[in-house]
Parts: C-alpha cells; sequence; structure tokens
C-alpha cells in the first residue's frame, strides 16, 4: 500500500519525537501533558504530548493502527480533511482529559491515542459494516459494534481508573473524530444515518452526564 506523504511525515515525527523522549527525561517532562504545566499557560503541551510515547510498544501499537484507519479517510476524504480529523481529534482528546482531570494537577499524559481513536471512528463511520477485532473476543466484531463497545469501555475505564491508561483521552478523541466527521463530510447522514445515531446516544448521554462520573 502506497503511503500518503501527510501520514508518513506524521509518523516520522512521532518516531522521531518519541525515541527522544525515551533517552531525554527532560525533553519528556518539557513537551508531555501535564495539568498544572497547562494551567501555568504551558498550551504547546495540548499538541506536543500527542508525539510523545511511553515506550516502543505504545509507539509501534498506535503508529500501526493509525497506519491502518488512517489511508481509508484519506482515500475518502483527502488529505485536508483527514488531517482536520487527526490533529482535531487529539486536541479533543487532551481537552477532555484537562476537564475530567482537572482538579489532577500532577495528572500527567502522553500519546497518540486520542487521536487515532478519532480516526478509527471516522472510518468506522464511513464503513460501519468492516470487521474489526476487541480483545478478548476471538471473532471479528461489524465496525459499529466494535465502535459502541469502545465508547462503553471507555467510559467504564475512566470510571473505574482501569490500568496506566488514558480513557479520557481515547473517549474525548473518539467524539472529537464523530463529531468532525459529521461536520466535514456531512454526506455521512445519507451514508451511514443509522450508526451516527447508534454512537451518538452514549456520546450525548456522556456529555450530559459525564460529571458524574467522578
Amino acid at each position: 500500500m502506497n503511503i500518503d506523504k501527510a501520514l508518513l511525515a506524521i509518523i516520522i515525527i512521532n518516531v522521531i519525537a518519541s525515541i527522544k523522549g525515551f533517552s531525554d527525561q527532560g525533553f519528556f517532562d518539557k513537551f508531555k501533558f501535564q495539568i498544572g504545566a497547562i494551567n501555568r499557560g504551558e498550551k504547546i503541551r495540548m499538541l506536543t504530548s500527542g508525539f510523545l510515547h511511553v515506550d516502543v510498544m505504545h509507539l509501534i501499537l498506535n503508529m500501526y493502527v493509525l497506519y491502518i484507519f488512517a489511508p481509508i479517510l484519506i482515500g475518502n476524504l483527502g488529505v485536508i480533511k483527514f488531517l482536520i480529523i487527526y490533529f482535531g481529534s487529539l486536541l479533543a482528546g487532551n481537552l477532555y482529559t484537562l476537564f475530567f482531570h482537572k482538579d489532577e494537577l500532577y495528572y500527567s499524559a502522553v500519546g497518540a491515542s486520542g487521536a487515532v481513536a478519532g480516526v478509527i471512528y471516522g472510518a468506522i463511520l464511513l464503513d460501519p459494516t468492516m470487521k474489526l477485532f476487541m480483545i478478548p473476543l476471538p471473532i471479528p466484531i461489524p465496525g459499529y459494534i466494535f465502535g459502541l463497545g469502545y465508547l462503553l469501555y471507555s467510559i467504564y475505564g475512566m470510571k473505574k481508573q482501569l490500568g496506566n491508561v488514558g480513557h479520557s483521552a481515547h473517549l474525548g478523541g473518539a467524539i472529537g473524530g464523530y463529531a468532525l466527521m459529521l461536520l466535514v463530510f456531512p454526506a455521512i447522514f445519507s451514508i451511514s444515518l443509522t450508526t451516527v445515531l447508534l454512537l451518538g446516544i452514549p456520546i450525548v448521554l456522556l456529555l450530559v452526564f459525564g460529571h458524574k462520573l467522578k
């Protein structure tokens, strides 16, 4: 598969920045997402944290998933709209994290997961019947079921604070990808209306009642 230049550039920047962060703690600490630092005015962390990763496996997983799903958006929407969804989802994930953890000044996070989640959601809206795997299920499931399950698991993970995972960034990124897809490609309402409504219900409920997760 020929890789688009913009996608390749994003992957290369992620790899270079992450490798730098692996060996340079000062660099990592300067550009990671941290509530206290962002509140002090270091807003650039909202963007730069999306290009850092905690370890090689974290980096490989995010870049592999991006490599698989990004071409679906690029092929159907073009590069500009893909970039809007990618970076918009990255910021949406961090904004939601900033809101959800606003009282935890030392909360920090890194990774492209929010952006990648948004790309996945955009792809699911374009092709709701695509077959995807969800651990621990041994068989592939339709994309719209995966998307719904991903939302519900992320909400549960936030509530229970499961593992060392940025569930809020995943969830915020997915919401960002969903909303931006509707904005930049409104034809999706006629292409996948049922999926738009199915995935929209838990998102609306989360936005209304999300404060009760704490």
